[in-house]
């Protein structure tokens, strides 16, 4: 029977959560802001770069596309 091992108790995860915790904390000292506004901008700019890219993807579409061109000449 083999045990399973925690997936935080792996070293490379360790490492890879010590990292993302210390280029965090370099970040946010160097643009002198606290972490915590630093993961709220952080998330409004995951917000508004998704919003822009699902915009532009439903723009793609064909039939969208027809309409706006339509309405373009008229």
């Amino acid at each position: 029977m083999s045990r399973q091992q925690d997936p935080e108790s792996t070293p490379f995860t360790a490492h890879s959560s010590w990292l993302a915790g210390l280029a965090t904390s370099l970040l946010a000292r160097s643009l002198n802001m606290p972490e915590p506004l630093l993961h709220a901008t952080g998330s409004l700019v995951f917000a508004q770069v998704y919003a822009i890219e699902t915009r532009a993807a439903r723009s793609l579409c064909p039939r969208r596309l027809r309409r706006q061109l339509l309405a373009w000449f008229r």
